[in-house]
């Protein structure tokens, strides 16, 4: 007979007594003790719309890294960064990139776009009817528009995107979020826009709120080519000399090797040709409250070099679909939203400073790990800070 894990209705269900009633129900079934997992700091009333079945807490590692010194539009300074991981060396490493950033005279952001999309699919009768109604969405676009509009405060409709198959129609709506990462809200408004089209367009045999090239939590080309999230460079000058002392090479070779490395990620068919960018994300989601699952579509990344006229090494990374926010899901909680007030990012207004910071975050790990590479001590510093035995 299938047991039940214990639970209440609604917010009776998130408290002390509750939790550790499913830990001893759990207990009782696999005979482990726990002590661990059971202890935490904060009042599980407030875990109503981020977790179901609340039993404990998973406790991750955080390190400091810094100063990281950021010259954006919106992030402006030093800060210092936490990172929530169980890697060893993945500190030391963000660390070390910030120094020969912090040397270099900082770290420069730029936000180039920002749209979060939901993608519905309309089914037809045939192909011409497809066509038919792409042009009526697009005649009758500022009506859809607003009634997207009418489900939320904060985000607005930017474009209908519109990819024809056959008698399928692809929809992909961009919405500007604020300070909300988004999916939930751009798909409450995706479907109150889609049930407004389908009582006023004849011929539509039926649509599904989601025809998968929204891409949630999915690698994928079209949002290295058209954004979700947030679309973020960062870039910074390195002179020629401090190149030399970290990777011990000159600025010439480690052009080559970037060369080689986006060669070799083209034959992996990868979503990028840096080299690690998903660590440094998602040590900071982890730490902040970010949906980690986001890191699927997050970690894409856009690496270009080059060496200046004055010999210096030039190196920019752009992160195509960047998914945070500062405001809503997990950013609330509480070890979550101190490390984000640790940073000055938590709350309304503060997304485009948040977004700067990652970015520049992980171009420091960029160069890190490949100075590490170059200069050999790659397997050496994981010998020594990564070994847990």
């Amino acid at each position: 007979m299938r047991k039940s894990i214990p639970r209440e209705a609604g917010a009776s269900d998130y408290n002390r007594e509750m939790a550790d009633k499913r830990m001893d129900f759990v207990e009782e079934h696999s005979g482990v003790t726990t002590r661990h997992v059971r202890q935490y700091s904060f009042d599980p009333a407030i875990l109503p719309g981020n977790i179901e079945h609340f039993s404990g807490i998973a406790q991750v590692p955080i390190g400091i890294a810094g100063p990281l010194l950021v010259n954006g539009e919106h992030a402006n300074g030093e800060f210092f960064i936490p990172l929530a991981t169980t890697e060893g060396t993945l500190v030391a490493s963000y660390n070390r990139g910030m120094k020969v950033i912090h040397e270099s005279g900082g770290v420069k952001t730029t936000i180039l776009d920002d749209a979060m999309q939901r993608a519905p699919v309309f089914h037809f009768e045939d192909a011409r009817s497809a066509r038919d109604f792409g042009l009526w969405v697009n005649e009758h676009f500022a009506e859809i528009k607003a009634r997207a509009e009418t489900t939320t405060r904060s985000g607005k409709l930017k474009a209908i995107e519109q990819y024809p198959v056959g008698k399928l129609m692809f929809l992909r709506f961009n919405f500007y979020t604020g300070d909300a990462a988004g999916q939930n809200m751009v798909g409450k408004a995706t479907f109150v826009a889609c049930e407004w089209i389908k009582a006023h367009f004849p011929g539509i045999r039926r649509y599904v709120l989601s025809g998968n090239m929204d891409t949630d939590k999915k690698s994928s080309q079209i949002n290295i080519l058209r954004t979700r999230g947030k679309r973020v460079s960062a870039e910074v000058t390195i002179p020629a000399a401090l190149i030399r002392k970290i990777a011990g090479v000159p600025v010439d070779i480690m052009i080559q090797q970037r060369q080689v490395s986006t060669l070799g990620s083209f034959l992996a068919g990868s979503n990028n040709n840096g080299s690690h960018s998903a660590n440094g994300i998602t040590a900071l989601f982890i730490a902040t409250g970010q949906d980690v699952a986001n890191v699927s579509e997050s970690c894409a990344a856009l690496v270009y070099v080059e060496k200046t006229p004055e010999d210096d090494y030039y190196f920019s990374i752009t992160l195509p679909s960047l998914i945070v926010g500062t405001y809503g899901g997990g950013t609330g909680l509480a070890t979550q939203k101190e490390c984000l007030e640790l940073l000055g990012c938590y709350g309304t207004g503060k997304v485009g400073k948040f977004t700067e910071i990652v970015a520049a975050t992980v171009l420091c790990g960029e160069i890190s790990l490949a100075s590490a590479v170059m200069a050999g001590d790659w397997v050496s510093s994981h010998d020594k800070y990564g070994r847990n035995r």
